[in-house]
């Protein structure tokens, strides 16, 4: 049935969208090209996501089909006219193949805005973690790494880069004391991107067995679920 799923999904066009604006007739193209991709986008995506409700209901993970989250994944961000890395980093953490993933953030490094960078970085990481995957959220980091020392790009060492390093170390033993100071010192580049403490919050039930205090916290990761 996978096969078949691939087959199908290999139909979706891929949209070419042209880059020069020249004259009024470039930017009528233009115009045209997004929205013709916008609705392919959005019929593969729909196509996808029944794909991975099946799935889970015969026999894949809970979460889906790890091969159909890839693919979802990839033509998200190769296709998509109004790029999301939130939407295509939650399906790359229910695939698997972080290789993938990490030459996709890579990528997305050499063309996104300042800043966008390590939040984008952050955020897989986080939301393997999330889900109790701190092997594969060591990989992405490491993989990253050595990526962009490759391509001898810039990654820094921003504080939120900063932490997500100690993070991945302490997750590696019982050290809940640290894991709560290390939220608290770096406390404003957490809360650049308001996700993020639902992401922590999330890892300390995993990985500590903190409980949350209020039961509605994480309805809106369930809720992200469903879009």
């Amino acid at each position: 049935m996978l096969d078949r799923i691939r087959k199908i999904f290999e139909l979706f066009p891929r949209i070419p969208v042209p880059h020069k604006l020249e004259d009024d007739d470039s930017m009528h193209e233009l115009t045209e090209a997004l929205g013709t991709a916008k609705t392919s986008v959005e019929g593969c995506s729909s196509f996808l996501k029944a794909a991975i409700k099946w799935s889970m209901e015969f026999g894949a993970p809970k979460t889906g089909s790890p091969e159909i989250h890839v693919m979802l994944a990839e033509y998200m961000y190769s296709e998509s006219p109004e790029l999301d890395m939130t939407r295509v980093s939650y399906h790359f953490v229910r695939g698997n193949d972080p290789p993938k993933f990490a030459s996709i953030l890579v990528n997305f490094m050499g063309k996104c805005y300042p800043g966008e960078d390590d939040l984008a970085i952050a955020r897989a990481i986080l939301m393997y973690l999330s889900m109790g995957n701190l092997k594969d959220a060591n990989y992405l980091m490491d993989e990253v790494k050595k990526e962009v020392e490759s391509k001898q790009l810039d990654l820094g060492e921003s504080d939120l880069i900063q932490f997500i390093t100690y993070l991945l170390q302490t997750l590696l033993r019982d050290a809940l004391p640290l894991f709560n100071m290390l939220r608290a010192n770096y406390k404003s580049c957490i809360d650049r991107e308001p996700g993020f403490n639902e992401l922590l919050d999330d890892i300390a039930e995993k990985f500590f067995g903190v409980r949350r205090r209020n039961p509605l916290q994480g309805m809106f990761g369930e809720l992200f679920k469903m879009m």
